[in-house]
């Protein structure tokens, strides 16, 4: 039997994937816990025009889209649901436009982060938004998700550097927010709302990014200590002292070990926790290193290392970066990302570990100390359905922990499907309520990833 919707489809676009081998290949990002349905169409457009008429489509046939980047995303929000039609961005990867004159870039989504930091570099400019997951993930993604990174303790997250957005609605139409100068207020700021919205408003086709003259080559610290508690607090010392280092981030004792089991890096295994910090700032790094190790060592450091180039800051930094990989071998991850205030830490990871033993699971919490933002990861094994259990009800309980501390759910992976329960806890009964009435203006046959962020 002929399928209408697939040969307009066809008609418009000339190719589209329906092999089941290749679309469920394309069912989930990585949080691969997460439930993913059977898509019907895999589309890969490659211009806002085709984008349209893959909208006027689905809107017509009642089809469910769900827009996929490179699928690096942590919280399920790039998962297939049943029926739907995944519209790749993968081809959509141009770099438009890179200004000097204006520090701007105009970039298709489909542009892969690291791509673009090399793009922007070799013209003295500098993105700095770089999730772990940089040479992989791209812009389109970054902004569904308003992704953070390394260096967010410094220069902010994805939106403080998205000035404008091209998005194509539901609907078909298209609708550009923002502007180009650093400077605009008029209207309301739905660049804004659309950062972070996971997919659920529009489909972004073009992106102008912000950015800043290159920083100088940056020098590393790394400093170990016998607990947690003087990590964090040597960590709470440097971001009181009033440096600004472009980096600063906790690595707890469990997390080394693994690291270390996955590839040897020549890390300690004795140790509570380590920091890793960096300076940008050119000629003054080697003085800003200077002083964090101080610091570092004023706060019980067992040993700080300080780099004395580039390159071997890079090798440092290496470690924080192979986080996941060193814990996905482990077994199934369920990665939380709560943000709380950098007072509360300790309080925190005390709390995780009370969870751990309360639950009997392991909970590795690696984070970005400088800005609050913790990553713990609970890892379980999916064929023992008493761990499963156990698992989901600690990952609950270090939610509702990081709430009662006065932090969030998510800093910078985003709700998709494994957070969406807890959204309502967070934003209070009318919150929610607003948040649905916007989707609703936005996507009223609710057809844009639906059942993502919103139940």
């Amino acid at each position: 039997m002929r399928d209408e919707f697939l040969d307009r489809l066809r008609s418009v676009l000339g190719e589209i994937v329906d092999d089941p081998d290749i679309l469920d290949s394309h069912r989930n990002d990585h949080a691969t816990f997460c439930t993913a349905g059977v898509p019907r169409v895999l589309v890969r457009p490659t211009s806002t025009a085709e984008v349209q008429e893959v909208m006027r489509l689905a809107s017509e046939f009642r089809v469910p889209v769900v827009t996929q980047g490179a699928r690096t995303g942590l919280s399920g929000a790039a998962n297939a649901v049943d029926g739907c039609l995944l519209l790749s961005t993968a081809r959509l990867d141009r770099i438009l436009e890179i200004s000097v004159e204006d520090q701007v870039a105009v970039v298709q989504p489909g542009v892969v982060n690291a791509s673009l930091s090399r793009a922007v570099l070799e013209q003295g400019l500098f993105y700095p938004p770089d999730p772990s997951s940089w040479e992989m993930s791209t812009i389109g993604g970054n902004i569904a998700t308003n992704a953070g990174g390394l260096c967010c303790v410094k220069y902010g997250v994805t939106s403080d550097f998205i000035r404008g957005l091209e998005v194509v609605l539901a609907s078909g139409e298209v609708v550009r927010t923002g502007r180009r100068p650093a400077k605009g207020v008029a209207g309301y700021d739905l660049t804004r709302l659309l950062v972070g919205s996971e997919g659920t408003l529009g489909v972004v086709t073009e992106a102008t990014l912000a950015l800043r003259p290159a920083p100088e080559a940056a020098l590393t610290a790394a400093a170990t200590f016998r607990t947690i508690e003087d990590g964090i607090a040597a960590a709470a010392a440097v971001m009181a002292s009033g440096l600004r280092p472009s980096l600063l981030e906790f690595l707890d004792q469990p997390t080394l070990r693994a690291i270390q089991d996955y590839r040897d890096m020549g890390l300690p295994q004795n140790v509570g926790s380590m920091l890793l910090a960096q300076s940008d700032r050119g000629a003054q790094a080697v003085e800003d290193v200077a002083r964090i190790a101080e610091i570092c060592s004023a706060h019980g450091a067992v040993d700080v290392a300080e780099s004395s180039d580039a390159e071997e800051s890079q090798m440092l930094l290496e470690a924080r970066r192979l986080v996941n990989p060193a814990l996905e071998r482990l077994g199934i991850t369920l990665i939380d990302d709560v943000s709380v205030p950098r007072s509360q830490l300790v309080t925190l990871l005390r709390g995780i570990a009370d969870i751990g033993t309360q639950y009997d699971v392991l909970i590795f919490c690696p984070g970005h100390v400088g800005d609050g933002n913790m990553h713990p990861t609970v890892v379980f094994d999916r064929n023992d359905a008493a761990a499963e259990t156990r698992a989901l009800q600690a990952f609950g309980a270090v939610m509702e922990l990081g709430l009662r501390l006065g932090g969030t759910i998510t800093g910078e992976h985003g709700i998709g499907t494994l957070k969406a329960a807890w959204l309502e806890t967070e934003l209070g009964p009318v919150g929610l309520e607003l948040h649905r009435r916007v989707k609703a203006a936005f996507d009223p046959l609710n057809l844009l990833n639906p059942g993502k962020v919103l139940l």
